[in-house]
């Protein structure tokens, strides 16, 4: 072998691991800048909890403040984890014992580190103290928190709200909900029992028949098929049947002849039936995968996907079902607050967040969450479209219960059969609003077993934006 092919022989080695080194050393930098703080922070991570060891866990707070969760320690040393507000907040920040869930769960990296002054954990380490850990700060609302667990009061159920231009979540309540500073005591009564669900967030998990909320998916479907949609013409006669199968608008209301915007606006279930009965239905479904259905939730929340199901060979009875939001489709309550929260904010979807920034003990700020694009939804046509249909609801439909505020909503109702008894169903709410002095709010609500949304879910909502605009 000659020298020269030695010496390119060695040459290419010694750039092979010199590219290696390289990438190596590019993979160290992006996990340390984007990947290392996801890492710690999972769950799975059991270095987490030696942070405790050295670090008294920090505080939960509101948006104005006010202490959620914090770490009270006893004259002897022991910590005890207190939530100031009991069960009102419980699935929104959750619990830390036997586990950890919600807030307590996915910030409990942030909530277990310190940036106290280097002095001061200096001076606690010769002490043999700990250090305290950095609060983090929500953009949860205190006064809608209290509005919504209120005007939800006995039922089971679920309110979530949040701010559609930034995605900031602003209340989050579940029903039937548990207190956290008891979790530990009625652990193996709460987990034993099979009817209970306490720990579910209903929120992101519940899984629920839609009812008339989801009109607004069809509706959309029959627009974007028909241009002409303002051409639309039904006569309501209370009921309509289809190979055998029938289908009634609630109480059996007969509402005469409808255009579209009035079908929407009264939520009527045999117009319905009849524009499901005439999409595409490889549209339609296309159509509701683009709007989240079978996707995971761009939530920190552990969340459900939601279901749709309707194909070419799926029979009349279920195009029927499925086009006034029953059948199998299935949706959690953060899912239909998302899809109208694209609506409001013209298509443009925001990734929800509830943490707004982390501080230290003296409450200088360690880092700022900020609003992120998840994705554009919707066309701002369409949009348009819907934000005047939802409109009419609240004028002239189901909805007028929202009328007369000191703000502008806009809004579906629903009422969502559960059972084969008759009369038994879900009451529904999903709608946003807005005046000239505040950023548009969106509540979605529904009721277990409510029964009318107009009637039961809409009261809810108004509690809320009543709060929201004083």
């Amino acid at each position: 072998m000659t020298k020269s092919v030695r010496n390119r022989e060695f040459a290419v080695i010694t750039y092979l691991f010199l590219s290696l080194f390289l990438m190596m050393m590019v993979y160290f930098v992006y996990f340390q800048v984007f990947r290392s703080e996801d890492v710690i922070n999972s769950p799975y991570n059991k270095r987490q909890d030696t942070f405790a060891e050295h670090v008294v866990r920090g505080e939960i707070q509101a948006s104005d403040g006010k202490v959620l969760a914090q770490t009270v320690v006893g004259e002897d040393g022991s910590e005890t984890r207190y939530y100031p507000y009991g069960a009102m907040f419980a699935h929104a920040v959750g619990y830390d014992g036997n586990g950890k869930a919600g807030i307590e769960s996915f910030a409990n990296f942030n909530l277990l580190r310190s940036h106290a002054f280097f002095v001061e954990q200096i001076f606690n380490g010769i002490q043999g103290e700990k250090n305290p850990g950095d609060n983090v700060v929500t953009t949860l609302d205190y006064d809608l928190q209290e509005a919504a667990y209120q005007a939800l009061g006995g039922s089971n159920g679920a309110v979530i709200a949040l701010e559609p231009s930034t995605g900031k979540i602003l209340a989050m309540v579940s029903k039937p909900d548990f207190n956290p500073n008891t979790i530990l005591q009625e652990w193996d009564r709460i987990v034993s029992d099979e009817n209970s669900s306490q720990l579910l967030n209903r929120v992101t998990q519940g899984l629920y028949p839609p009812g008339s909320t989801f009109k607004i998916f069809t509706a959309l479907e029959y627009i974007r098929e028909h241009p002409d949609y303002g051409n639309y013409g039904f006569d309501c006669e209370g009921s309509l049947t289809e190979d055998g199968f029938e289908i009634h608008c609630a109480g059996n209301r007969v509402h005469g002849q409808e255009d579209l915007i009035t079908s929407f606006a009264k939520s009527c279930n045999t117009s319905f039936a009849n524009i499901g009965l005439g999409l595409n239905r490889t549209g339609f479904s296309k159509l509701c995968g683009s709007l989240l259905f079978g996707t995971d939730l761009p939530t920190a929340y552990p969340s459900m996907q939601s279901r749709f199901v309707l194909n070419e060979a799926s029979k009349p009875s279920q195009v029927m079902q499925t086009a006034i939001g029953q059948g199998e489709t299935l949706m959690t309550p953060m899912h239909v607050a998302l899809v109208t929260a694209a609506i409001a904010n013209d298509g443009v979807l925001m990734k929800p967040y509830v943490i707004d920034h982390t501080e230290n003990i003296r409450g200088v700020e360690v880092k700022t969450y900020h609003p992120s694009v998840y994705g554009e939804l919707l066309s701002k046509e369409e949009c348009g479209i819907m934000q005047e249909f939802m409109r009419h609801v609240v004028t002239d439909g189901t909805g007028s219960g929202l009328s007369g505020g000191n703000y502008t909503a806009a809004g579906k109702t629903g009422s969502a059969e559960y059972s084969n008894t008759k009369g038994e169903s879900h009451a529904w709410f999903t709608g946003y609003a807005y005046n000239e002095e505040k950023e548009p709010i969106v509540v979605t609500v529904i009721v277990e077993g409510g029964g009318s949304g107009g009637e039961v879910a809409v009261p809810v909502a108004r509690a809320v934006f009543q709060a929201y605009f004083p």
